[in-house]
């Protein structure tokens, strides 16, 4: 089995959650959702599913080589358990630093890691359409990329 949401949905015990669970993943990271229903207390089941969650991400990190990050639904909030905090490598003019700084000067951000994660959630939710978009482009490049001729 290759599929990460096939193995959470085979491995997440059912009467953890109200439907299937959602599986995300990216290069680094496996981001596991499952909605709890309203009586449910979330820290309850979190500690009450640790040891199990705990298990189910050792076996997915061998197998897929990303990490695994847990979160909840309930009542239309998200809680995550856990979080993967990846570190990247930019280069910013002066120009650009400024605008984190400004972040910072304005207590938006202690950083300016965090000023520049503020400002890609910010991207994230005002652009979600056309990142979207942009996604399903870069499959079907992707796939036409595939069926090409192999050199």
């Amino acid at each position: 089995m290759t599929d990460p949401q096939a193995f959470f949905q085979e491995a997440v015990p059912s009467e953890w959650f109200t439907g299937p669970v959602e599986v995300t993943v990216d290069r680094d990271e496996i981001l596991v959702v499952g909605c709890l229903a309203s009586e449910v207390d979330p820290r309850e089941f979190r500690e009450r599913s640790r040891p199990h969650r705990v298990r189910i991400a050792d076996q997915a990190e061998a197998r897929f080589l990303r990490k695994v990050s847990w979160a909840i639904r309930q009542d239309d909030a998200e809680l995550r358990f856990t979080t993967v905090s990846i570190p990247v490598m930019t280069r910013l003019r002066i120009d650009e630093r400024s605008v984190l700084d400004a972040l910072i000067d304005g207590g938006l951000a202690r950083t300016r890691s965090e000023a520049l994660a503020w400002c890609v959630r910010l991207v994230g939710q005002h652009q979600r359409e056309w990142l979207d978009e942009l996604l399903v482009a870069t499959e079907t490049v992707r796939a036409v990329r595939e069926r090409g001729p192999r050199i």
